[in-house]
């Protein structure tokens, strides 16, 4: 007998089926015993009944421990008064799996489980649907972004995550050491993507892993992250790179509504999308929170509680969940962000804003092999230290920008999460190295 999944119990009303699972509940009512079972499609109420289901099965359920795997062979009936509708009567039942009790973590939508103890469990902690529900829209927005982006013309790269290039910052290295030679954990695929933009592709996008040893303890860093990272040539300017992150997430939030709206319901997740993002400039980003008593320097970041201020302000005026915040300062962005010809202590960079967090950072980037050179000096450094990074300006390279985003973060303000490490089903912070 073929196993029939829990979602599809409807078309099998009064015919026998093959039911396997772990199993959620138990209910011993001495002539009646109800197990709830659970499999990856959702759960069911299985009935077995004293003189109907086989005497040596019936027994069995007395031993049978939450969290077992068992395999169920019983018949679907419609019961209106079920939550299901439907309920299985249990002929036979066989424990393939045995789990041990006490279980380490409480895995029910009760739980007090602290988020550490429950990722120290993580393969218990998923078997809750709730918190399978998030990974499972995690993997639809991957799946639907890198849809988006093939239809756009984008090209899949992989590039190398031990590097000797794409290092922005020394103090945020993860250094490895490669056979007796210093090497380090890729910070980010910035560099490779200009590289291939040069070499011919003019699109490119990458989602893979991103390390940065920042030793931070709040409830969006992590040291190692999923970047979702796209970067497009023959660009006219910065807007055309937001152009596309904006058609991109219309068609995320869309699509998602279709391709997870159990998960999404199960969650109770709702979003409302403008179908245009306003867009600011940092100056007048600060006018906004200076008029509600929160004051920049010009040449200030925002931090993240004015990013917070900020996001409600837009709400509130533009009816929006997301806000471009563009022309950061000069001071505050690398080197490499082209700078308007109009404002040399600015720069043709934006982030975008979900609910007053930070998702993404991006820019169009300097392209001028002779302009790049100037403004390494200016931060300080010297082309001359990059040769393999200004090669690639060397031998004709377009106009292009692009974009670094965190998957876990778009995850975790799209899903509503309080912490990053939900979004994650292994986080990696300061202290967390396992499982």
């Amino acid at each position: 007998m073929e196993r029939t999944l829990i979602r599809d119990l409807e078309k099998s009303i009064g015919k026998e089926v093959l039911l396997q699972g772990w199993v959620q509940e138990l209910r011993n009512l001495s002539k009646i015993k109800f197990i709830i079972l659970r499999d990856r499609t959702g759960d069911m109420q299985t009935l077995a009944f004293k003189g109907e289901t086989e005497d040596e099965s019936f027994k069995l359920i007395d031993d049978i421990s939450n969290e077992s795997v068992v395999e169920i062979i019983g018949t679907p009936k419609k019961n209106k008064e079920s939550r299901w509708g439907i309920e299985v009567m249990i002929t036979s039942l066989k424990v393939i799996s045995q789990s041990d009790v006490p279980l380490p973590i409480d895995n029910s939508d009760k739980s007090q489980t602290s988020i550490d103890k429950r990722i120290d469990f993580r393969f218990l902690d998923t078997r809750n649907k709730k918190h399978q529900a998030i990974f499972k829209v995690r993997g639809k927005i991957s799946k639907i972004i890198t849809n988006f982006l093939d239809s756009k013309g984008f090209v899949n790269i992989n590039t190398p995550k031990i590097t000797t290039l794409g290092v922005e910052s020394g103090a945020e290295l993860f250094k490895v050491d490669y056979f007796g030679r210093p090497i380090y954990l890729s910070q980010s695929p910035q560099i490779y993507k200009q590289m291939f933009v040069a070499g011919g592709f003019e699109r490119v996008y990458e989602i893979a892993p991103v390390f940065r040893a920042e030793k931070s303890h709040t409830t969006r860093h992590l040291t190692e992250f999923t970047g979702v990272d796209f970067e497009m040539g023959f660009i006219k300017d910065e807007n055309d790179v937001m152009d596309m992150i904006e058609e991109m997430f219309i068609h995320l939030l869309t699509a998602l509504k279709k391709e997870a709206s159990a998960e999404l319901s199960l969650l109770n997740v709702e979003h409302n999308f403008p179908s245009k993002i306003p867009r600011m400039t940092m100056k007048d980003a600060k006018e906004l929170l200076k008029a509600k008593g929160r004051t920049y320097k010009d040449d200030d970041d925002i931090d993240p509680e004015g990013e917070k201020l900020l996001g409600e302000i837009v709400k509130k005026k533009f009816n929006s969940e997301f806000v471009f915040v563009t022309n950061f300062p000069w001071v505050i962005r690398p080197f490499y962000h082209m700078k308007p010809s109009d404002d040399p202590k600015g720069t043709r960079s934006f982030d975008l804003l979900f609910n007053g967090v930070e998702i993404c950072t991006g820019a169009q980037r300097e392209h001028r092999l002779d302009i790049l050179s100037k403004q390494a000096k200016e931060k300080g450094m010297d082309m001359k230290d990059m040769v393999k990074y200004a090669e690639i300006f060397k031998y004709g390279c377009p106009p292009h920008g692009g974009v670094g985003f965190g998957l876990d973060r778009i995850t975790q303000r799209l899903l509503k999460l309080d912490n990053i490490r939900e979004a994650v089903l292994l986080p990696r912070d300061p202290e967390r190295m396992d499982p």
